[in-house]
Order: structure tokens, then sequence, then C-alpha cells
């Protein structure tokens, strides 16, 4: 199992409909992405982030993949990305592999260099930390 996380914080102009419109898919990517068993999105208490969102991913890095390249999740990029300043992504596993974060974001990346429009809607963020972070966040 791989338990994806992410943490981010709207722009200040980001109107509460387009806030609501980019929750209700990141909601409907847990229902509809096969490989996603369970999970929740709602407020982010305890940290620097306003809202969070966390899914249970069967089948390991296959599900994973399924996951990053399923219809629901690009739409949520699509539609949520253009209003998300700063976004953190994370993946914890109870997998022994000491190689599973390499590979992780070996997909992040494969899916980057496959999928223009997505590396733009990331390297656009005002900050992103996460695998395989694209454009001025992936640079030491």
């Amino acid at each position: 199992m791989i338990y994806h996380g992410n943490r981010f914080t709207f722009k200040p102009e980001a109107r509460p409909e387009q806030i609501e419109r980019a929750l209700d898919s990141l909601r409907n990517q847990g229902r509809v992405v096969p490989s996603v068993t369970s999970f929740t999105v709602g407020r982010d208490f305890g940290g620097e982030f306003e809202w969070g969102a966390m899914f249970v991913i069967e089948n390991g890095l296959d599900g994973y993949w399924e996951y990053l390249t399923h219809p629901a999740h690009l739409n949520t990029d699509r539609v949520g990305l253009p209003l998300v300043d700063r976004f953190m992504s994370f993946d914890i596993t109870d997998g022994t592999d000491p190689e599973v974060g390499a590979k992780i974001a070996e997909l992040h990346q494969r899916r980057f260099d496959a999928m223009p429009d997505i590396n733009d809607l990331v390297s656009g963020l005002g900050e992103y930390t996460g695998s395989a972070a694209p454009g001025p966040h992936g640079k030491p």
C-alpha cells in the first residue's frame, strides 16, 4: 500500500466556488480511481497549509501510476492547480523496498515528461515540495 498525501493553500484571489470545484474534483478522484481504496479531503490542521487530501493506493507502483494518469486526477490538476499557491505532496508506504521513494519520483517525472501541460501547472506554483518537483522547484 502507498498512502499518498497532499497539503496545499489556495491563492488569496481564488473564489469560493472555484475552491469548492477543486475540492469536489479531489473527492471525485478518490471515488473513481480504481486503485484508490479509501481517501479523505478536508481542512489541514496543525501546520502551515489550509487543506489536505490522503489517498490509499493498492497495487504498489502500478496502482500509483494508474492514480497519477487517471482522467479524474488529471482533471483535478487542471481545475485545481491554477488556484493553488503552496503545495506539498508526500508518500508513506508499508512496503520494504528501499528504492520505492526513487521509483515514485520516477513515476512523477515520467508523467511530467509525457504531459507538458501538467508539468507547466506544477512548475507555476508559488511553492512545491514533493516527488520529482519540476521546474524551479526541482532545482537545488
